[in-house]
């Protein structure tokens, strides 16, 4: 069953999603990221621009097939298809179709009240189907 994990207080999702990222593939995780296209571009810049000593080695929706199944990041609006299914970081605003046949869901929350209100009607939808889940506050573990 598929682990899921709610990131909450994240102050910046994009900026949360490049360090996760960063952190994730340096441990050899391969992460596919979903959400609406224009977030994945959003992010697909930041993943060229958030740091001058590193990179992110990243995908985005319709690049090649070679290029989909070699990179360890994708940024994927449907992760139906998605060449392998580790970890998925999700970044939209509904449950992603496919997410069960990941090992692992990554849920970042923003600071936002409505985004804080659409993550609960995720929260309560993986928790009806008998999915535990995992809650990392992001604003206590900036301040220990």
């Amino acid at each position: 069953m598929t682990e899921v994990e709610f990131h909450f207080n994240a102050p910046d999702k994009q900026a949360y999603a490049c360090r996760l990222l960063r952190k994730a593939t340096r441990s050899g995780a391969r992460v596919v990221v979903t959400g609406p296209i224009d977030v994945l571009r959003q992010l697909d810049q930041a993943l060229w621009t958030f740091s001058s000593t590193d990179f992110v080695a990243h995908a985005l929706d319709g690049a090649d097939a070679a290029l989909l199944a070699a990179s360890p990041v994708l940024l994927l609006e449907s992760v139906l298809e998605a060449p392998h299914q580790q970890v998925l970081l999700q970044l939209g605003d509904a449950v992603p179709p496919g997410f069960e046949c990941f090992e692992r869901l990554i849920e970042v929350v923003s600071l936002d009240e409505d985004d804080r209100g659409l993550a609960r009607q995720r929260w309560k939808h993986y928790a009806s189907r008998g999915y535990a889940i995992q809650r990392k506050d992001l604003e206590l573990k900036e301040s220990a």
